[in-house]
């Protein structure tokens, strides 16, 4: 039986996030001859999210078009998704280890009576079958993985597995299914979000975040800044959440959001072992931080010893007379 991977995208305001990309890819490393297919759930506009899955590697894309799919829930995807497994059979499935990958993939995995592997950082092949590499005890160390038996079933840590590259000559059929998505207990009548604006943070290249060094709500002001010019997003601390200097949607750490950018830059953080955490595998980590023997020293390939409020601005400065 020739192999067929699932991959299930995922889309916020009406685009697809990169993730999703990113799981294409680690579909193809799965089986680099097998059918990647792709399915995409929405109440509308869905044939541009379709191709664009197309360009980035899939070869075929079932859109799913239903009122009670305009946000996400998981009775919701759930159906959607279980309706599509059930007529394509696939040999496995990939999705991002996103908030909604992590909420909808453990449910699909129970109904299907799949074992999951979760926040893969890397995938090898061994012997014809793939290995997946998992951070495991906060971090500090690294397991590897291989399904035996039955569906391969894995979710994707965001910004590991490197998209393939867009291709706008790439073409495949796009297809849409009829189900009646029924039963749905849980109703989203508005979403709020209280993240800011701009690049989102678990996808974000460069995150520039601050702790309780920063010292106030205004002290992330130059932070912002910073980000913007080098086009990432910013982020924060337990303790600089804790202390009410910004929304807990910021908190990266061992219960906030695991992120793995190109450029971490750590402004005014001591290094918890908790925030370690959720940043400690960045590309490249640079800290701030006028204290000499904080933690975060350990860990950064580079570190700068001053005040974060004359630091900050000289480094934006300099960044935007470079470019």
């Amino acid at each position: 039986m020739s192999e067929k991977l699932l991959v299930i995208g995922e889309s916020r305001d009406g685009s697809l996030r990169n993730v999703t990309f990113e799981a294409i890819a680690a579909a193809k490393k799965i089986s680099a001859d097998g059918e990647v297919l792709g399915i995409v759930c929405g109440d509308s506009d869905l044939e541009n999210q379709a191709q664009e899955m197309i360009y980035y590697g899939a070869d075929r894309v079932i859109t799913v078009k239903h009122d009670n799919l305009k946000t996400y829930t998981p009775e919701g995807y759930g159906q959607a998704v279980m309706a599509v497994i059930s007529d394509e059979s696939p040999t496995g499935i990939v999705m991002g280890h996103t908030s909604i990958g992590k909420d909808l993939t453990p449910k699909i995995a129970s109904k299907l009576e799949a074992g999951l592997i979760s926040d893969a950082t890397d995938i090898d092949m061994e012997d014809g079958k793939a290995v997946f590499t998992r951070p495991i005890y906060s971090g500090k160390a690294f397991e590897k993985k291989i399904i035996t038996s039955g569906i391969t079933f894995a979710t994707i840590r965001p910004n590991n597995i490197p998209a393939l590259e867009r291709d706008e000559t790439r073409s495949g059929d796009i297809s849409t299914k009829d189900i009646d998505i029924s039963d749905i207990r849980m109703v989203i009548k508005e979403v709020i979000r209280k993240a800011s604006e701009g690049v989102d943070l678990s996808e974000a290249k460069v995150i520039i975040a601050g702790g309780r060094g920063v010292k106030s709500a205004d002290g992330f002001k130059p932070l912002e800044e910073l980000a913007d010019v080098l086009g990432g997003a910013v982020g924060a601390s337990r303790g600089a959440c804790d202390a009410d200097y910004c929304d807990y949607s910021l908190q990266i750490g061992q219960t906030g959001k695991v992120v793995t950018p190109d450029l971490y830059i750590a402004v005014g953080i001591s290094g918890a072992i908790q925030h370690l955490a959720g940043m400690s595998n960045s590309k490249v980590i640079v800290a701030i931080n006028k204290d000499p023997e904080a933690n975060i020293f350990n860990v950064a390939d580079y570190g700068i010893v001053g005040d974060l409020f004359d630091v900050v601005p000289m480094l934006t400065e300099e960044i935007k007379n470079m470019k």
